[in-house]
């Protein structure tokens, strides 16, 4: 006779996955593997932004996180506005569905709880806020692991994530000012764990010295905005930054350095793109990588680097790495500064292209002395994300925990 004991777990991952954004697929692929050491016979399955891509790249059941296709599009015809509204309303009970399903659903990583891009309420945070809420009510335990999150302006973003945080079982954060940003939106974080990121819990290519090209300048550029709050000036902040970036690269192709660009999202193609065009330089390419994994082996094979996009940062650092912050946010700072490179910052939003060059040659001089330092620290933070598997496993299926003890190998 079949206990309830004897099912296999039945575990969701949830968020922004399959859309184009290596960082958050790089963070689902992390939680995948460690599901996969750990609780080899529990059925996994994802609710995500691509689940086409998500089941041919994972090999997991997944299922669309919005009804309306056109979510994320900005809706003008009233034939628009009228089905994004008609999708809340069926995300409601599609979500409940979903949710009902599963022992325990994971949120991996990510920025879910910040606005430091543009953002509207009724999209990703009125997602979360429904799993959240559904999840209590059918008592599905909600983990939120290793997420990003920050100071939000807009009133119904910030009510939505404090409930969504309030209502999840299970809270760890990728660093100190993620936790203190929620703390100080009303939500208790007494217990909640600050690891870091969950990009560092996976596997980093081997690369010898030989295999690196002398010279080259990885450098990480990005479709950027501004933040949520900043959507009165978005063109203007995107206009200075695309001129900035294009300056440094200009500057360093004079000096005859060759710059590989790379990007993180699709979004950001076109920018590179426009910077190559603008640089019009055989020594300028574009990197077609689209995975953390080939980002990392891009990064791996350069001197050094100088990115915008958060992952593209922790790709760079967790290879060893020489790397400069084009910071948008403070979640880059707090990453370089707990990396050891905190001097190693320049504001995105302000791009100085004689002070960027400035910094980047005190980068290269410190160059060789950086690289096993960053190697050090990098397996050491590893390590720290890996052990949280232990606690997320106590946190959400502690019958089974017992019963399967951790086999997590690095």
């Amino acid at each position: 006779m079949t206990t309830m004991h004897d099912k296999p777990l039945r575990l969701g991952v949830f968020g922004l996955f399959g859309a184009g954004n290596s960082g958050n697929d790089g963070s689902l692929e992390a939680v995948l593997r460690h599901l996969r050491t750990t609780r080899p016979d529990a059925a996994v399955d994802a609710m995500c932004g691509g689940p086409e891509i998500v089941t041919t790249r994972h090999g997991i059941p997944a299922t669309r996180l919005n009804w309306y296709g056109g979510e994320y599009r900005t809706a003008s015809r009233a034939s628009a506005i009228a089905a994004k509204a008609l999708g809340k309303l069926i995300d409601v009970f599609r979500t409940a569905a979903w949710v009902r399903r599963h022992d325990a659903v994971i949120v991996p990583g990510t920025g879910v709880l910040e606005t430091t891009l543009p953002l509207r309420p009724w999209g990703f945070p009125y997602s979360l806020f429904l799993l959240c809420l559904t999840g209590r009510l059918f008592g599905t335990r909600v983990a939120l692991v290793s997420v990003g999150a920050g100071t939000i302006g807009n009133r119904s973003t910030r009510v939505l994530t404090r409930w969504s945080t309030r209502l999840a079982v299970y809270r760890s954060y990728r660093d100190a000012q993620s936790r203190e940003a929620m703390r100080a939106m009303g939500v208790n974080t007494a217990r909640d764990e600050v690891y870091a990121d969950l990009v560092f819990a996976l596997p980093t290519p081997s690369a010898s010295e030989p295999a690196r090209t002398r010279g080259r300048v990885c450098v990480g550029v990005m479709d950027f905005h501004g933040s949520n709050d900043e959507r009165a000036v978005a063109e203007e902040i995107h206009r200075r930054y695309l001129d900035g970036a294009t300056r440094f690269v200009r500057a360093l192709v004079e000096e005859g350095r060759p710059v590989r660009l790379l990007t993180g999202d699709e979004l950001d193609r076109p920018v590179a793109a426009a910077i190559a065009d603008a640089v019009d330089s055989p020594l300028v390419t574009v990197s077609p990588a689209a995975s953390l994994a080939a980002l990392m082996e891009e990064t791996a094979a350069a001197d050094t680097v100088v990115a915008t996009r958060y992952h593209n940062l922790v790709c760079a650092l967790k290879v060893g790495t020489p790397t400069l912050a084009l910071s948008y946010s403070a979640k880059s700072e707090a990453l370089m500064a707990g990396m050891g490179m905190g001097a190693y910052c320049h504001s995105a939003r302000d791009i100085d292209a004689d002070r960027l060059l400035e910094q980047f040659r005190e980068l290269e001089k410190r160059a060789a002395e950086l690289r096993r330092p960053l190697a050090e620290r990098s397996e050491a933070v590893a390590r720290r994300v890996r052990h949280q598997f232990d606690a997320l496993a106590a946190a959400l299926y502690p019958a089974a925990t017992h019963a399967h003890p951790t086999r997590e190998t690095s």
